[in-house]
């Protein structure tokens, strides 16, 4: 389940201790790409509360947008996993693949070929600079893990999504998945 070194297609759990942290805060973030001049990743769990047709009118269809970090927050993003449909993605790992054509997505999505669990769209992303993620990772900022759920993590659940991984590290981490997220609430 967790893993010492970071390459594409991991998890990164954020460790409970990000508490004041409005993007990161009980994030599961895929990460998409890793080198060594940085990383960058989507946030899975924290759907935002519109759809694509919401944002594109000429879609018709009510797939939820996710956000998926910080970075360039007017720009949107997709991971899929079916690259026989999709042309020119990039594979991540695991039957998961990052963008690709567009005009041909849209026009997939209005015939009913692409369906809610094939797909995920993010609005922005997570980025790190050369070594930034590798210092967080001191930090004690996330843990890494296995995407033991490979291309299913696309339709994975989002809102618990961070608690359940969270209680698969058992041990010290269980009992922060009971916890408010803003213990100063309590």
């Amino acid at each position: 389940m967790i893993s010492e070194k970071l390459q594409k297609g991991q998890l990164l759990i954020a460790e409970p201790s990000i508490l004041g942290d409005v993007s990161f805060n009980r994030s599961v973030i895929l990460l998409a790409e890793h080198n060594e001049e940085g990383s960058v990743g989507f946030i899975l769990n924290k759907p935002l509360d519109f759809t694509i047709s919401d944002l594109l009118p000429e879609i018709e269809a009510s797939f939820k947008i996710y956000n998926g970090g910080p970075v360039e927050q007017d720009n949107l993003y997709f991971v899929h996993s079916i690259p026989k449909l999709i042309t020119n993605s990039v594979e991540i790992s695991n039957g998961i693949y990052w963008g690709g054509d567009f005009e041909l997505t849209k026009s997939l999505i209005n015939d009913g070929k692409i369906n809610k669990e094939d797909i995920r769209f993010f609005l922005g992303y997570t980025g790190w600079g050369e070594k930034q993620l590798e210092t967080e990772l001191q930090d004690n900022s996330w843990i890494i893990a296995i995407n033991n759920l490979k291309k299913e993590i696309l339709s994975k659940s989002s809102k618990q999504f961070w608690k359940e991984k969270i209680n698969e590290l058992g041990g010290e981490y269980i009992i922060w998945s009971n916890a408010p997220e803003n213990p100063g609430l309590n």
